[in-house]
This record gives structure tokens, C-alpha cells and sequence, in this order.
């Protein structure tokens, strides 16, 4: 992660949860083949922004840009607000259940049973030998991708922030299932949120 890419500025300062003015950013970095070039963004508070584009035009990229994991060449990237990302690939760390979802954060369990609901992890939680308390194993391989993408989107949520980046968050989920994660928006509908589709 590129540390300076990212000019923090306090609420207090802006109106515009991300702003991004004139910015290339290149996986390679390589200003001569930028992935991203004359990058202009500006999404308030409380906006809802989906990114579309066919495969391989940059969505991914301008999320990764974002949180810093793209190296920037040139441009501004201004972010206010905490930012909570949920990658197109689950990601999850050896455990059990309930520590993926917390992520480090203290257990409050009225917020937690919330976000469980929210993300139609209950059923799930019946089926595993000790609920939420059961050992995940070493990056979920015990679990489907569903449930790894809704326990991902669950951690998420939990962590409050003001900022949500979603990548391709519905692609291993089956439609039912995708259908009340949309719903998740309810749980967080005063925040921002970017998604690819």
C-alpha cells in the first residue's frame, strides 16, 4: 500500500467523502501505460455509486485506487471518513467464525446479531458444529464461497465505517441470497457506498 497516495481530510473540512482530481494510478508503475489516467471523482456523503464497465475497464482498479493498493503517478486522492472494503476474492483469516466478522473489534452483541441478520449468516450458523464459534480452518476451505463473500460483507458492516467499497460483492452468491444482501444498504443506508456490478 502506497501511504502517501491518500490525503486524509477531516469531515469537518469537506462535503465530499472521496474526491479524486486528475488521477493516474498504474499497477506497474509506469506513467508511459497508466491503468487508470485523468481519473475525476467526487462522491458526497451518503451517496450511492455503482461503477459498471465490461471486463478489464478498471473497475477493480479505481476501488483499489481508493484504499491506496493501486500506486498513484499523479493527481489527488482525498478521503474523508473511515473506509471499509470487501475485495471480489473472500478473504478470511484462520478462526472461527465470530472473530472473521469482528476483525479486532470489541463484540457488542445487539450490533453484531444486526449485522448476522443482515447478511443471512443464521442458517448458516445452525449448520456449523458450535454456530459462530467454529473453527473457519486455514482461509475458509471448509466453507462455500457464498459464505465466505457474506461472512467478508459481514465484517464489513460490523466495522461501522463511513465508507463502503464493494467489489463484485454478489458474484458467489446465488440470487436469493444476493437478494437480501442488496438489503444489507439498509443497515448502512447513511453511508457511502461504491460497488462494481
Amino acid at each position: 500500500i502506497q501511504h502517501d497516495a491518500i490525503q486524509f481530510v477531516p469531515k469537518k473540512e469537506t462535503h465530499y467523502a472521496i474526491e479524486v482530481d486528475g488521477g493516474q494510478f498504474s499497477w506497474e508503475g509506469d506513467a508511459r501505460s497508466p491503468t487508470l489516467n485523468g481519473i475525476q471523482l467526487q462522491v458526497s456523503r451518503g451517496m450511492k455509486v455503482a461503477i459498471c464497465g465490461t471486463v478489464g475497464s478498471g473497475k477493480s482498479s479505481l476501488l483499489s485506487s481508493i484504499i491506496g493498493e493501486i500506486q498513484k503517478l499523479s493527481g489527488t486522492m482525498k478521503i474523508s471518513g473511515s473506509k471499509a472494503y470487501v475485495p471480489q476474492s473472500p478473504w478470511i483469516l484462520t478462526g472461527n467464525i465470530r472473530e472473521n466478522i469482528l476483525f479486532g473489534n470489541p463484540y457488542d452483541a445487539a450490533k453484531y446479531d444486526r449485522t448476522v441478520g443482515a447478511c443471512a449468516l443464521w442458517k448458516d450458523f445452525e449448520l456449523f458444529s458450535h454456530g459462530d464459534l467454529t473453527e473457519i480452518g486455514e482461509r475458509g476451505i471448509n466453507m462455500s464461497g457464498g459464505q465466505k463473500q457474506r461472512i467478508q460483507i459481514a465484517r464489513a458492516v460490523y466495522q461501522d465505517a463511513d465508507i463502503y467499497l464493494l467489489d463484485d460483492p454478489f458474484s458467489a452468491v446465488d440470487a436469493h441470497t444476493g437478494t437480501q444482501l442488496f438489503k444489507v444498504c439498509t443497515c448502512i443506508h447513511d453511508k457511502i457506498k461504491i460497488q462494481h456490478v
